[in-house]
């Protein structure tokens, strides 16, 4: 399947009470240029979330946000704090001493000192967040799949549309040359005579200049070379994958043979074949620009 290089996707997750977001844009570039947006405090964790990107995309500029709100779960930790126990239960023993008090101590007394108790919050771990970052990371990653195959669909029906448009072309151009060497033949004849009057024409003479003529404006070997990379073309998409750069090298291919059959032929019909095929293949070329 076809794959485009432009593309969107998103994802979002709530967990512990911290939303997720996640979103990823692309562009046309000639090879993968991934670069990730996101809270500083999980950085630490920005190559393997590229390696993440890398793993389902190959060519394009690649632009992945993440976002995080909330304050997730935070939990308090309470704990004693024994040097100040210790501190105010001694004197609270000295005090009881020097005035004949009972000595017992409660807990809830001892407790309601300042710093005796200390409460702290603790913060979720980093690392795990950041696995559930790389989780939502890949629904996002699904959702700019679907996006791309679909664009990757609408691309490779247009370019089979417009190959077998060359294709027919192609065949006019077959069809075609054959007709000006003998139109050539009749000029050549018609001339002749003009020149030499009365004259008998040598058809020797007229054979041989045909023939260097026909030589010159053979396209056989090019309108074969054409059909044969539509037909290479064709395989190629139907593999699909990654194959952008390869398509890129074979519209070259085409290119070149259209020009060569321009430049042999003096033919005006001809002529407006080849501009038309160029035309073609030039559109082929803009829409292989966005392909995967």
């Amino acid at each position: 399947m076809l794959k485009s290089m432009t593309g969107y996707g998103r994802a979002e997750r709530t967990l512990d009470g911290r939303t997720i977001t996640v979103e990823l844009r692309s562009v046309n570039n000639r090879y993968l240029d991934c670069s990730v947006r996101m809270p500083r405090l999980y950085l630490f964790a920005e190559e393997g979330f590229k390696a993440q990107v890398q793993k389902n995309i190959s060519r394009g500029k690649v632009d992945v946000f993440i976002n995080l709100e909330g304050t997730g779960s935070q939990t308090l930790a309470v704990s004693v704090n024994r040097p100040a126990a210790d501190g105010y239960y001694a004197a609270l023993r000295d005090l009881a001493d020097l005035y004949g008090l009972d000595k017992e101590i409660p807990v809830s007394l001892l407790s309601r000192f300042p710093e005796v108790l200390l409460a702290e919050k603790t913060e979720d771990d980093a690392e795990q967040v950041a696995g559930e970052i790389g989780e939502t990371l890949a629904r996002a990653l699904e959702d700019f799949d679907q996006m791309r195959t679909r664009e990757g669909a609408r691309l490779e029906a247009d370019i089979l549309n417009r190959a077998a448009a060359i294709e027919a072309l192609v065949e006019q151009v077959k069809a075609r040359s054959p007709e000006t060497v003998s139109e050539y033949r009749a000029k050549l004849e018609e001339r002749m005579r003009e020149v030499l009057a009365n004259a008998q024409l040598d058809p020797a003479r007229i054979l041989t200049e045909a023939a260097i003529f026909a030589d010159k404006v053979a396209v056989d070997e090019e309108t074969v070379r054409l059909t044969s990379h539509i037909a290479q073309l064709r395989e190629m998409l139907a593999q699909g994958g990654a194959i952008g750069r390869k398509l890129d090298f074979l519209i070259q291919e085409f290119n070149r043979e259209a020009n060569t059959i321009g430049s042999k032929c003096s033919d005006i019909t001809i002529a407006r074949y080849v501009v038309d095929i160029k035309a073609e293949i030039e559109k082929i070329r803009e829409q292989v620009q966005n392909v995967e």
